[in-house]
């Protein structure tokens, strides 16, 4: 197991110096997904809620989160990127919106933050859309599925 890099060697926490970094193209690929109530799902799918379209305002609500990353997460590093998509997948039988956000940028550190920041924002605004109808919904697995570039190489996750 390798070591924290948000420390010193004093146990300090700091930004991770990048400057010696080589800029590469770095990908993040992340998921999550929130559970409703069928009649909450059906609002979505009909485009029948009251506040508009659920789905698109959510995917907007991913971008900007993603491009906002270094300003809500303390040691993140600000990022140029050059792709943020959000894109979403119903599933009746589970009475679930899934959400998968794709991150790319050229540059010294990963944009996996970027991506988890994307879904899970994506999802809160869904929450935050449709919480009038259903309160009981849950935002579950929101997880790094894959990553590509840097020193480290490409991550995927097991199935």
């Amino acid at each position: 197991m390798t070591k924290l890099t948000h420390f010193s060697a004093n146990g300090e926490a700091h930004i991770v110096d990048v400057g010696e970094k080589s800029v590469t193209s770095r990908e993040a690929v992340t998921e999550g997904w929130i559970s409703m109530q069928k009649p909450t799902l059906d609002l979505i799918i009909r485009g029948e809620h009251k506040k508009g379209d659920v789905l698109g305002i959510a995917r907007i609500a991913g971008i900007m989160a993603a491009k906002k990353t270094a300003d809500l997460i303390p040691l993140c590093h600000p990022l140029m990127l050059t792709r943020v998509t959000v894109d979403f997948e119903i599933d009746e039988n589970n009475s679930r919106v899934y959400c998968r956000s794709r991150v790319a940028c050229n540059g010294q550190t990963g944009v996996e933050m970027e991506a988890l920041t994307a879904t899970q924002i994506a999802l809160l605004t869904i929450y935050d859309m449709c919480k009038a109808v259903d309160r009981g919904m849950v935002i579950e697995q929101v997880r790094l599925l894959e990553k590509k570039g840097g020193k480290s190489g490409h991550w995927q996750r097991e199935k």
